[in-house]
């Protein structure tokens, strides 16, 4: 299990802080803070969207202008489906079987809400102002945090009568002991009329020697490695009810991702040439908006940048940009596997979609 978790992390840069964007509440708040506690959300009157970053980096990587916030705790998983005693939070309630306050046709379940759930919620409350969005979390560890920011947070699955017109399943599998049936639960909250979507990895596709792929490409065959099972299972029960999957390369932004991880360490044990695909977390939340929004159905669709970088040319770039306090030496690998190459101009066509960073050199020439 700790493999996977890392080789996950490697592969998505999936952070684990539990984010959303606020909700907007059309009833008076005192009848609706008695509804919202009945069945599990709690219940706020802010209107904030979102939070100040933290500028408090436990790696001590500063950008001329402030401090990153990239800790090994956003590592953690606290955007994971089985809920751990060890933490010693107390779980939320449950969602009641029959709640009285409506879901509107735009309401929006995030489960697992980490920094990409964040910034779906952010730009689907900017499509649809007056939209709900609620968040299902692992603990209560950032439940004050979401509840002022006017997050309707809760631990537990919904019932299966009560449930959403949109769904967005973004969290990775390490730390679930079924991550099928993760998605399965969650695929029972929608009630069909909108969008469900997974956020899956670009990992299964079938290539490890640098060469080219694209959603058409063939994926790694069942059997020949517990990490892609895992994932090709979970994809699997999303089209059998209907919905649709992104496949996302590397997940990035200034704080998050590869590169920050490899210029703490300075000298990484990996192979220099090692091809990586990327895709800034605005963009693959971007992408995940206008999947939802088309209500597509039994589609895989695949997101990064079109522009595949080695490690040497991605860390090469970080150096060059002299954006960063630290400097990062050298890869010493040469035997560990190489990657891929991928291109989705087929899913950009189809849903009339484009980046807003066109490479990760085009996003460090933006901080």
């Amino acid at each position: 299990m700790k493999d996977l978790k890392n080789w996950f992390l490697m592969k998505m840069g999936l952070g684990s802080i539990v984010h959303l964007s606020s909700i907007t509440l059309c009833m008076h708040h005192t009848q609706t803070q008695i509804q919202f506690q009945r069945f599990g959300f709690p219940y706020s009157k802010s209107k904030n969207l979102l939070p100040s970053l933290s500028t408090t980096s436990s790696w001590g990587i500063k950008l001329k202008s402030k401090t990153l916030s990239l800790s090994l705790s956003l590592m953690a998983g606290a955007t994971h489906f089985q809920v751990s005693a060890e933490d010693g939070s107390v779980p939320s309630q449950e969602l009641g079987s029959s709640p009285s306050h409506a879901i509107g046709q735009h309401d929006l379940l995030i489960v697992g809400p980490g920094v990409l759930g964040r910034l779906v919620a952010q730009k689907w409350r900017e499509e649809y102002p007056g939209c709900q969005v609620f968040g299902q979390t692992v603990t209560t560890n950032h439940h004050e945090e979401l509840i002022k920011l006017g997050i309707s947070p809760s631990l537990k699955w919904t019932k299966e009568d009560y449930k959403f017109p949109y769904v967005i399943f973004c969290a990775p599998p390490y730390q679930s002991a079924d991550y099928p049936g993760d998605l399965r639960q969650a695929a029972l909250c929608w009630n069909g009329e909108g969008a469900f979507l997974f956020t899956s990895s670009s990992a299964p596709y079938d290539c490890n020697d640098n060469g080219f792929c694209d959603e058409d490409t063939p994926v790694v065959p069942f059997g020949r490695s517990p990490r892609t099972d895992v994932l090709l299972k979970a994809e699997n029960v999303v089209l059998e009810f209907g919905s649709s999957v992104v496949r996302l390369s590397g997940l990035y932004k200034e704080d998050r991702g590869a590169h920050v991880y490899w210029l703490e360490k300075g000298i990484v044990e990996s192979r220099p040439d090692h091809i990586l695909n990327l895709i800034h977390y605005e963009d693959a939340a971007s992408l995940s908006i206008t999947i939802l929004k088309k209500k597509c159905r039994r589609k895989i669709f695949l997101g990064c940048d079109n522009h595949p970088l080695s490690r040497q040319e991605v860390m090469d770039l970080v150096n060059q940009s002299e954006k960063f306090s630290k400097r990062f030496e050298k890869f010493t690998g040469t035997d560990d596997p190489l990657g891929k190459r991928l291109n989705n101009s087929r899913t950009r066509a189809e849903l009339g979609w484009e980046p807003k960073y066109t490479s990760f050199a085009h996003f460090l020439e933006t901080l």
